[in-house]
């Protein structure tokens, strides 16, 4: 598989992912982020309801190699969760994209989007590691 980077979605210098569908957010982990992690064997998500604040940890990631904090790309309230994650964890690594996402949020701050990386600066972030 190679570095897979999408063109509709935002990135954080964390490796989160974002893809805006109007006021809310799909969040998940980008290729290069469980390509490094490794085989993820847990994770760990807040519960629907709960407000995440851009910048703050919002749960874990575990792998066969560390145990890494998730944070908060945006601030909003988690509409879902993707529950399919507490039995197979896995398809973070195989599925980073699509059903490896993590969760859904209501933005509280839309703007905060401009902050984050296109595709490109993604890519040159990356490059520069």
């Amino acid at each position: 598989m190679t570095q897979e980077i999408r063109e509709n979605l935002k990135y954080t210098p964390e490796h989160e992912w974002i893809r805006q569908d109007g006021p809310l957010a799909v969040i998940g982990i980008s290729f290069h982020a469980q390509d490094t992690l490794g085989d993820i064997v847990f994770v760990e998500l807040p519960k629907v309801g709960s407000v995440l604040v851009a910048g703050k940890p919002f749960g874990i990631v575990e792998s066969t190699k560390a145990v890494n904090e998730l944070f908060a790309p945006l601030s909003g309230k988690v509409l879902r969760v993707n529950e399919a994650l507490a039995s197979n964890p896995q398809l973070v690594n195989t599925e980073p994209y699509e059903q490896g996402w993590m969760l859904e949020i209501e933005m509280s701050q839309p703007d905060e989007l401009k902050a984050l990386m296109d595709a490109k600066a993604y890519q040159n972030f990356l490059q520069q590691q």
